[in-house]
């Protein structure tokens, strides 16, 4: 796969505004072919009709809805964060709670598929918080306030069987399990 089609799935998946050397890094080239390959899909996006432009923000890099879409992306994004949750997102709203901070590659672990997506809308109707922990250069989740007071509680702890659920660690079981099925395939 070509360099600019790498740095467009990246930029697809990221949460976060992604630097030129962050990319290098990530595809292992250098950060020079990197901007090259950023201004050849900036320009690409410019003069295509694509619903995607590539903003820079100094030298940081995001997919972006493009300007010409932004009325029904608003109408969209109005009802996905008023409507209701879908059974994954509230699945991964749940682990969040119990198990939460986590990080976003254990929460993957547990759920068995990528939570990108459903950690964006969680994101986008205030349910979850995110925090970068700079030691283990990685995102936790948390829930937010705003979800403590929408289910009239003000601790994490007044969950229904919170002291059960957090401390049976019933993931950390099931992953350890699977971890070794995976080493026994081998």
């Amino acid at each position: 796969m070509n360099l600019k089609a790498n740095l467009e799935a990246i930029l697809f998946v990221s949460l976060k505004p992604l630097s030129s050397s962050k990319l290098a890094s990530i595809c292992g080239v250098k950060t020079k072919e990197v901007e090259e390959a950023l201004a050849e899909l900036k320009f690409d996006y410019k003069n295509r009709e694509s619903g995607l432009s590539l903003i820079e923000v100094g030298k940081e890099y995001q997919l972006s809805t493009g300007e010409e879409c932004s009325a029904l992306i608003k109408d969209y994004l109005k009802d996905e964060t008023s409507g209701e949750l879908s059974q994954p997102s509230l699945e991964t709203l749940t682990i969040i709670a119990y198990r939460g901070p986590i990080a976003k590659i254990e929460l993957e672990k547990i759920r068995g598929v990528n939570c990108s997506l459903i950690l964006r809308n969680l994101l986008l109707r205030g349910l979850v918080e995110e925090s970068f922990n700079k030691k283990t250069n990685e995102n936790f989740y948390s829930v937010s306030l705003d979800f403590l007071r929408f289910l009239g509680i003000s601790l994490v702890k007044e969950l229904p069987d919170f002291e059960k659920m957090n401390a049976l660690k019933v993931a950390d079981r099931f992953l350890n399990d699977e971890e070794q099925k995976n080493i026994e395939e081998i």
